[in-house]
Parts: structure tokens; sequence; C-alpha cells
């Protein structure tokens, strides 16, 4: 009969756990963790097994009579400080990775701003706003005759002396080429920039005896052209020339009619770079007198000019007309390009 406390050998419900008689001999006295993580890196060979480490320091030596201690190495979580050997290129340290990222993803917000910027015409001087010169080109036949051509213009402190000068149009003509409106050479000289059309008004001041003809060119070229038309004028003094001088336009049945190219007395031609337009302007006596010495306007303006274009203040009226026609010009141009509020 089977009794309890019998013992089976090898019967499997009393098969006592592994004691201690079964483990891997031990050393008496363990070696103490490191103060400093360390990686043991195995080297096998066929003949034995060896174990470098690479850090500085020296390991206590295994007991030869039993296999070693293998310490495995602690989770690499090493903070910034801890020096730890790579012996196989190992993975980046936290910080670095951090930074790293950090770039990758401000590089993306940057472009993805300026990705936006371009898309919605926000960047300053890009495609969602008007071009300021292409916009000026335009302006021939899209701006009523009254914003180019004011029925009056002020001019305060205009005349000879920093007096007040007034002007009243009398007369516009009907917008065109420019085939009759400048003298040969002037319009050989102008002949680059192109004609795209001519816009042309004539003024009398308050005392009805002057009369000037102010005209704005709408040429074909870019600011590039534009640039160097005008730095030949000035190198070479052609708005100064007698015989490139505007004509004017001489309306029938107004004060102007006798207003003829005898009667030129000063002039003034401004080539803008901002905008493919050409300001000029030709003065006169309302009476129909004759010049056979035209000034130009800068000259005739000059405090110690003695010639009868000087003393009459037509250089004022032909450079003070051309002055606000070209202020009035450049409003217009801001207006129309201005971004809606």
């Amino acid at each position: 009969m089977f009794h309890p406390s019998a013992r089976r050998t090898g019967a499997p419900w009393e098969t006592p756990s592994e004691t201690t008689t079964r483990l891997r001999p031990v050393p008496a006295e363990p070696p103490a963790a490191p103060s400093t993580p360390r990686r043991l890196d195995i080297h096998l060979s066929s003949s034995a097994e060896s174990f470098t480490d690479p850090t500085p320091h020296v390991a206590e030596a295994p007991d030869p009579a039993h296999r070693p201690f293998v310490s495995l190495a602690a989770p690499d979580t090493y903070d910034n400080d801890t020096v730890q050997p790579h012996t196989g290129g190992g993975r980046p340290r936290p910080r670095l990775a951090a930074v790293v990222t950090c770039v990758v993803l401000g590089l993306g917000l940057i472009g993805g701003a300026v990705t936006g910027s371009w898309l919605s015409g926000d960047s300053e001087g890009g495609a969602g706003t008007p071009d300021a010169f292409t916009a000026a080109g335009a302006l021939w036949h899209s701006i009523p005759v009254d914003e180019l051509f004011p029925p009056t213009v002020d001019g305060q402190g205009a005349g000879p002396g920093g007096a007040d000068r007034a002007w009243t149009r009398i007369a516009v003509a009907p917008d065109s080429g420019c085939k009759d409106a400048f003298d040969p050479l002037l319009r050989k000289a102008l002949a680059p920039a192109g004609c795209l059309r001519l816009l042309r008004a004539t003024y009398t001041d308050a005392t009805r005896s002057h009369v000037t003809t102010v005209g704005l060119l709408f040429t074909k070229a870019d600011s590039a052209a534009m640039g160097t038309l005008r730095a030949r004028f000035n190198a070479q003094g052609l708005d100064r020339r007698r015989d490139l001088m505007p004509r004017p336009y001489a309306a029938q049945g107004t004060l102007a009619a006798g207003f003829g190219d005898a009667q030129r007395a000063s002039w003034t031609v401004s080539v803008l770079t901002d905008a493919p337009v050409v300001v000029y302007a030709v003065s006169g006596f309302a009476d129909g007198r004759t010049f056979t010495e035209p000034q130009p306007a800068e000259d005739a303006m000059k405090a110690d000019a003695t010639t009868p274009a000087a003393q009459g203040g037509l250089g004022h009226d032909a450079q003070g007309l051309a002055d606000r026609i070209e202020r009035s010009l450049r409003k217009t141009v801001n207006s129309a390009t201005e971004k809606p509020s």
C-alpha cells in the first residue's frame, strides 16, 4: 500500500526545485557595481574566451577555477555628461538628436511659411501686389483725364521769388502718337524707349498772359531701358538743347491758338525711371510773341537770369506745372497699387 511519506525517485510532483548544488559557482564576494556604468565587449576566439573593456579602468581578474562572472551593461540611458565608449558607431547622443530634430522642424516651418507667402501673393513685391511700373504704363487709357491733368493746378511757391502760382486748363489734346509732337531730333532721341501713347494739355496762368503745354509720353520701355535713356539725357545734356524742345499744343478757339513753335520760350524734359513715362512742359506768352533764344527752365529760374523768358517767369511756369503733373501721376499710381485695407 502506498504511503504518503514514501518517496519515489523521479516522481514529477515531488521533484524539488533546483538547489544551490546545481548553480554555477560564484565568487565569495562579487565585485561591486562600478560607479560609472560600463559596457563590456565580448570577443570570442576558437581557443578560449577573452573579454575587453574599452574603458581605462582595470577590471578584477576572474577566478581561473570557474567560469567568469559576466555583468550585463546597464540600459543606454546615460545623461550627457556620462562618457560611454562607442566602438561600433553607436547612436547619437540624445541632445544632438534633439537639436537636429529642432533644426529640421524649424526649416520646415520656415519653408512652409515662404511657400504659403508665394502661393497667396503676400510676399513684398511679389505677384500678389500690382507692379507700380506696369500699372503706370496702363494709366493712359484707364484714368480720367481730370486726374492726370486737373482742371486747376495750385502752384504755391512755384513762381519767381517763391511767389504763388495758379494754372487753369484751357485745352486737352486727343491721345495720339508721337509723330508730330516733337521736333525730329527729339523724336529720334526718344525712339529707343518707343512711343505707346502721348497725352497733352495746355494751361494758362491767373493773369492769362502765359500759356504752357504739359505732356505725358507713355513709352514701351521697361525699367532698365528707361534708366538707360535717362542716363543718356543727363550725360549728353539732351534736355537742354534748343533743337530738342518739345512742341506746344495750340488748340484752336482758345487762348493758346497762336502758341506755335516760334513762340516757345522755356521748356523742361524729365525721363522717369519708376514709370515708363517722359514728362515735359513748354511755355510761352499768350500774345504770340516769338523767341529767338529760348532758355531751359533750369536756367531761366536762376536768380541772376535776365532773358525775357526768365524775366517773365516762363521757366517757373514750365517747371512748376511739369513737377505738379508728375506728382499727380505718382499719386494716381500709388492709389492704383495700394492693397485694400
